[in-house]
């Protein structure tokens, strides 16, 4: 239960900074010159998936990028992945919840919801995959493209979140695997050495069930 509890707490703590760093555009900053230089001429840039500003010491001025069949491929490629990973959040993060042993949904049983959990955690695992893609071609992309000085804060998010979100997911199907190895109550029975007979370990008021072993 510990781990299935930290497995979901990072796995969550993960969707968040994926969606931070898909909503923020300081993934990398460009100059070709030094960092005080750069401030002072108004060549300091900052790039994201929507927008690319320029940094300067009286503003900060970002323009959109709206023109979706002119820009590069790994822009695009990261924005896809990225949204993608930011919609599988909640679908996992609802299977993974209602496969906690303290959540009982009708005609719920142990098979179900181990196989709720299991898919939740691969989708925590491909969520991910999606967000180091994304976080490791972006910045490829733009040091081709452009003179690359530094990596942004958005970038550091989805690096941190997509980090959280293979470690929850790897927890969530580690903790499950061994969930239906544990006997419930009404199906366990404790063996007699003389008799070799098989008794419930919680016998009803009315009449015993045995099982000749």
């Amino acid at each position: 239960m510990c781990r299935q509890l930290t497995g979901s707490a990072a796995s969550c703590a993960g969707w968040v900074g994926i969606m931070v760093a898909t909503a923020t555009n300081d993934w990398v900053r460009t100059c070709d010159y030094t960092m005080t230089t750069c401030i002072r001429m108004d060549e300091l840039g900052s790039r994201g998936l929507w927008a690319e500003c320029v940094i300067s010491p009286a503003l900060f001025h970002c323009q959109a990028l709206d023109h979706i069949l002119s820009l590069p491929a790994y822009v695009q490629t990261s924005r896809a992945l990225m949204i993608f990973a930011c919609l599988l959040g909640l679908p996992a993060m609802l299977l993974v919840l209602t496969s906690m042993s303290c959540v009982r949904l009708p005609n719920d049983t142990s098979a179900v919801k181990l196989r709720r959990a299991r898919v939740g955690g691969v989708l925590f695992i491909l969520m991910a995959v999606c967000g180091i893609i994304s976080t490791i071609w972006f910045p490829i992309g733009a040091h081709l493209n452009e003179g690359l000085m530094s990596f942004g804060f958005s970038l550091y998010a989805g690096w941190v979140g997509s980090g959280l979100c293979l470690m929850g997911g790897s927890m969530i199907l580690c903790c499950h695997g061994t969930d239906l190895r544990i006997p419930s109550r009404e199906n366990s029975f404790y063996y007699s050495r003389q008799g070799g007979t098989a008794t419930p370990m919680d016998p009803p008021a009315n009449h015993a069930k045995s099982a000749r072993v």
